[in-house]
């Protein structure tokens, strides 16, 4: 059934309108954290979904849609007769990454600090070792479910020690933990599912995840779904996942109050772009940094791969102004190490630059972003509306700019506006870069280069990386690879030599890129890494020869070989993996006491019951679930 609509209200409004809907403790605390009025979007949502409604919630980035989803939640179980019972679950909030549900769980903390029984008999146990007492007074307990900081053994011990009645995590946690019997969601007790930034969770592949949590939870439950664009897959789990839904479109206001137009973006955000050839776009930033009225505090530059990030966070720091600081931020960094590069960044007090991947594009609601560039276009062009959107949030001025090549690319300009995101050529501060500034710029990388082998290394894998996402635009009329000027993006790269790679198979230029290197005598700076490249040298041609033909023969081997081969491998390779799991195992557990060792065996055998009991259910699970439609 189609969803209804709402119109939402053209302006904020004070909280106070919405008592009785809202206890007096919450309004107290909008204000004390600064939150005087609503925004659109809260004051057309949070009185549906308190009213018991689904709703579908498609609202500019920055608009406050984070307290329109926690308010109600809070609201309803704080107003229940009774307590949540131990080990059930009130409400489950599903994020696509661990920074956004980790954004969400330090918003409802804060909140919370407000309400005296949960910060008085919830709060003080959620980092304690202590079982957390039963009380006579309902109480929000939230808890947190992300991978790679904590196992799915730890998450289910806190689970049976803290007893939360509201779960935040990205799908592949919450799956694991919703699965375990000692976790309860019964009709009478589970109320609201949130999917926030619902488009990204099924761009990232996580339908299978959403089916089974959908498939664990009551069918008489509220549903949100919240997200700066729905797109036709978020179609399918309004079909599936939600009864009747009240749909709000909240669109942006003018400042004169004569127009309101169809856009996806805050009214306070400058979007801009500036059409540069690939060698000045590094001096360009360099400029607009220096050239704006108030220097950024908080700064995003997006790149289109994680190993362009992996390059560029050496050479940036030779082309930015002085007094930057500069933080890595991708995908494939470390969960410890993203966790770490992420709270650097919220917490610099100089002017810092996140050189980052779309990774940083969703939902993150960082402070004081003053400042976005894109200097390559996504792959994706819905995420130019989530990139350009990290910066003018809640009402706060920003400025974001795309760096579009000269040609072909700005059609992209076109592109947007039929795509209801209009943005106009950045005209001040006004930036003007020669090729005199970009053959600076390639001297001053190529010197970095020269000093590390392994940042060469790097060079390579970026940029062939570079090549692939850019042959992989969706708007394949506007970025096509045969219309690249290769030379000036190599020269913009500061590449030493151009890599080997399919699409400069036809490419008639110098691919040494007039760089004079005596490559024999080019070191990796790290020891024991240029040992093994001088022992590989000293091998000489034959060998490498040798090693690659073996190679190839190998990978024929493997392509021909027989099916029943290629599983009697595969055993074996899951016998060796075992013996390496039991062999860590028995170390960690060595340093464990007597009474910790005991605990340890009761989880690891509750897991087991677990995971048994999961894959006899699984079949008919499957069969009580009617699933996405392709």
């Amino acid at each position: 059934m189609a969803p209804d609509k709402a119109a939402p209200k053209r302006n904020s409004r004070a909280w106070s309108v919405l008592k009785p809907g809202l206890d007096q403790w919450i309004l107290d605390a909008m204000a004390t954290m600064g939150y005087a009025q609503m925004t659109p979007v809260q004051a057309a949502t949070i009185p549906h979904f308190l009213g018991n409604k689904d709703v579908v919630v498609e609202a500019v980035t920055g608009s406050g849609k984070t307290l329109t989803f926690l308010l109600p939640i809070i609201q309803k179980i704080l107003r229940a007769e009774e307590p949540t019972k131990r080990h059930h679950v009130s409400a489950i909030i599903v994020s696509p990454t661990r920074e956004l549900a980790a954004q969400i769980h330090t918003v409802l903390l804060s909140l919370l600090q407000f309400h005296s029984d949960t910060a008085e008999h919830a709060l003080p146990y959620l980092d304690d070792e202590e079982k957390r007492p039963d009380t006579t007074r309902p109480v929000v307990v939230p808890q947190l479910l992300v991978g790679g900081t904590t196992t799915v053994a730890q998450d289910l011990s806190c689970f049976l020690r803290t007893s939360p009645n509201i779960l935040f995590g990205s799908p592949g946690r919450l799956v694991e933990l919703l699965t375990s019997p000692h976790v309860h969601c019964p009709q009478l007790a589970f109320q609201s599912l949130v999917l926030d930034e619902a488009d990204r969770l099924l761009d990232l592949g996580f339908k299978n995840d959403l089916q089974r949590i959908l498939s664990c939870l009551p069918k008489q439950r509220r549903t949100g779904l919240f997200s700066a664009s729905v797109s036709e897959a978020v179609g399918e789990i309004i079909r599936v996942g939600l009864r009747n839904p009240v749909k709000i479109e909240v669109k942006v206001k003018m400042k004169d109050g004569a127009i309101v137009e169809d856009r996806r973006t805050p009214a306070s955000l400058q979007m801009r772009y500036l059409v540069k050839p690939a060698s000045q776009k590094l001096p360009a930033l360099a400029q607009l940094l220096e050239k704006l009225p108030v220097t950024p505090q908080r700064s995003i530059v997006f790149l289109s791969t994680c190993a362009a990030v992996d390059y560029f966070q050496h050479m940036l720091p030779e082309i930015l102004p002085k007094g930057f600081g500069l933080v890595p931020l991708h995908g494939k960094h470390p969960a410890k190490v993203r966790e770490k590069n992420f709270n650097r960044f919220l917490m610099s007090v100089a002017p810092t630059i996140l050189l980052t991947t779309d990774l940083a594009a969703r939902g993150l609601d960082i402070p004081q972003v003053d400042l976005v560039v894109q200097i390559d276009a996504p792959s994706d062009p819905k995420v130019f509306i989530h990139r350009s959107g990290r910066a003018g949030r809640a009402g706060r001025k920003g400025l974001a700019v795309v760096m579009l090549h000269p040609g072909p690319e700005e059609d992209y300009v076109r592109f947007l506006e039929i795509r209801k995101t209009p943005i106009q050529p950045l005209v001040k501060p006004e930036i003007k870069t020669s090729q005199e500034d970009a053959d600076e710029a390639s001297r001053r990388i190529r010197q970095v280069a020269r000093t590390d082998r392994a940042i060469y290394d790097k060079a390579q894998r970026g940029f062939v990386s570079w090549a692939r996402s850019y042959g992989a635009h969706q708007a394949t009329s506007i970025f096509k690879s045969a219309d690249l000027d290769w030379e000036d993006v190599a020269h913009g790269w500061g590449l030493l030599r151009m890599p080997k790679m399919p699409e400069l198979k036809t490419w008639k230029g110098d691919k040494t890129l007039g760089q004079d290197m005596d490559w024999d005598t080019f070191a990796y700076r790290e020891r024991a890494r240029e040992k093994a490249r001088q022992e590989a040298l000293a091998a000489g041609p034959d060998v490498h020869a040798a090693a690659k033909a073996e190679e190839i023969a190998k990978r024929k081997r493997k392509n021909t070989e027989a099916w029943s081969d290629k599983h009697e491998k595969e055993d074996v390779r899951a016998e060796r993996r075992e013996k390496r799991r039991k062999k860590r195992e028995a170390e960690r557990t060595s340093h464990l006491t007597e009474e910790e060792k005991a605990k340890e065996a009761k989880l690891q055998d509750l897991i087991q019951q677990v995971r048994q009991r999961n894959q006899a259910k699984e079949a008919a699970k499957e069969a009580e679930f009617g699933g996405f439609s392709d």
